[in-house]
C-alpha cells in the first residue's frame, strides 16, 4: 500500500522578486536559481534577504541554498552590477 504524499514528490519554493518559483531539489546553486528567472540579466547579481538579525548576503553562482523551511521560503532580489569607480 502506498501512501498519498509519496506519490508526489515534495516541492521546495522559494522567491525572486516577489515571484514564486519552486523546485524537487531541496538545495541549489546560485545558477540554478537564476536559471529558473526568465530573461535572467548575466550581469545581475543574486541578493539573499536575511532572517532576523541575518543580514542580506549576496549570492554568487557557485554557492548553494538549502530551500528547507526554517524560517518560511527564501527570498531572492536581483541586483544590478555595481559601478563603484565608474566616473
Amino acid at each position: 500500500m502506498t501512501h498519498p504524499e509519496s506519490e508526489h514528490a515534495k516541492k521546495f519554493f522559494f522567491f525572486v522578486d516577489n515571484v514564486k518559483y519552486e523546485s524537487d531539489l531541496p538545495m541549489l546553486t546560485g545558477a540554478q536559481i537564476k536559471a529558473k528567472v526568465a530573461n535572467w540579466d548575466p550581469t545581475y547579481g543574486l541578493l539573499l534577504e536575511g532572517h532576523g538579525k541575518e543580514p542580506d548576503r549576496l549570492i554568487n553562482d557557485t554557492d548553494s541554498v538549502s530551500l528547507e523551511k526554517e524560517n518560511g521560503p527564501l527570498r531572492f532580489t536581483r541586483v544590478p552590477p555595481a559601478t563603484f569607480g565608474s566616473p
